[in-house]
């Protein structure tokens, strides 16, 4: 089969897209055939090694955690589950991934692809939405009637956040920049910040919110800036670094998401009944990986790239 590989930690010219073994199903496995992989930001500073004390991968290691496809092959022991299934799943970091034609996922953390949706663009649901709901719900308790600032909306995380927010009775106030303000917007967003044309201390000088959700890499100094604008006993939870302590009662929470696929389940009900939208920017063939990580170093990605065997 072919995949995108590196055999050591570097720069976007260590992925190769080369010839690969085919994996084969284990007890309680299943190999899917790949449909979409979707590229995640943390993708490169796994690749760069700059994450190795974390999540640590053998080599030759096959990148992209998001997969959508179809099982090709059931293992020993696994039930429920059938070849022809489409599937989606949130996969390991450090476990061979889906930039592959084929690739073997535990059976335990499947669950059924979106019938509303391209399956290849349902690579763009597992990590993302899982990193919202959990966020929002298991670390920050969202309540109805309450405000939740998401810094980083125009993202995949922070475009499930909004939605998810929203139908949870939140008031939702969030930043994004002029060309994701729009799609923002439609998710529910009751205020929509251009954090490129004012800085969001200044555009929220005098608010501050039940929960705030840091999407964005930010410095120490920003870090604490945002952390300050968590109100009184509420909770400030950041996906992309250490988070602070602001005092004041708040519950500040650095969060990594896990797979959980009965939470994929439910997330995946969700866009069948056409309550979570799915944003895939574009769609690229597998061996166009390098470039994309590059794009992605650059700031240059227009939103969730799925990659495409």
């Amino acid at each position: 089969m072919k995949a995108v590989r590196y055999h050591s930690y570097g720069d976007s010219d260590v992925l190769a897209y080369e010839d690969a073994d085919r994996p084969a199903a284990g007890p309680g496995q299943v190999v899917v055939k790949v449909a979409g992989a979707a590229f995640n930001p943390v993708d490169v500073a796994i690749r760069a090694g700059f994450m190795q004390q974390v999540f640590p991968v053998a080599f030759p290691h096959i990148p992209n955690f998001d997969v959508s496809g179809v099982i090709d092959e059931v293992g020993e022991g696994v039930s429920g589950w059938s070849v022809g299934d489409a599937v989606v799943a949130f996969l390991a970091m450090t476990a061979p991934g889906a930039a592959a034609e084929y690739v073997t996922v535990p059976a335990e953390v499947l669950a059924a692809a979106p019938r509303t949706v391209e399956l290849a663009d349902a690579a763009g649901l597992p990590s993302a939405s899982l990193t919202a709901s959990q966020a929002l719900f298991e670390h920050a308790d969202v309540k109805p009637g309450q405000t939740v600032l998401v810094n980083g909306a125009g993202g995949a995380v922070g475009g499930y956040a909004v939605q998810l927010a929203k139908q949870a009775g939140a008031t939702v106030i969030a930043t994004a920049s002029a060309r994701s303000a729009g799609r923002v917007r439609s998710y529910g967003a009751d205020q929509v910040i251009d954090y490129t044309a004012t800085p969001l201390p200044q555009a929220v000088a005098g608010q501050r919110f039940d929960v705030v959700l840091n999407l964005v890499r930010t410095s120490p100094e920003e870090t604490a800036s945002l952390a300050d604008l968590t109100a009184d006993g509420g909770a400030f939870v950041i996906t992309t670094g250490p988070a602070p302590d602001p005092g004041r009662g708040v519950r500040a929470v650095q969060m990594t998401a896990r797979s959980d696929a009965a939470q994929l389940g439910e997330l995946v009900a969700r866009v069948d009944a056409g309550d979570l939208q799915i944003h895939v920017a574009q769609r690229r063939p597998l061996a166009d990986l390098p470039a994309v990580h590059d794009q992605a170093a650059a700031g240059e990605l227009p939103g969730k790239t799925v990659l495409i065997p």
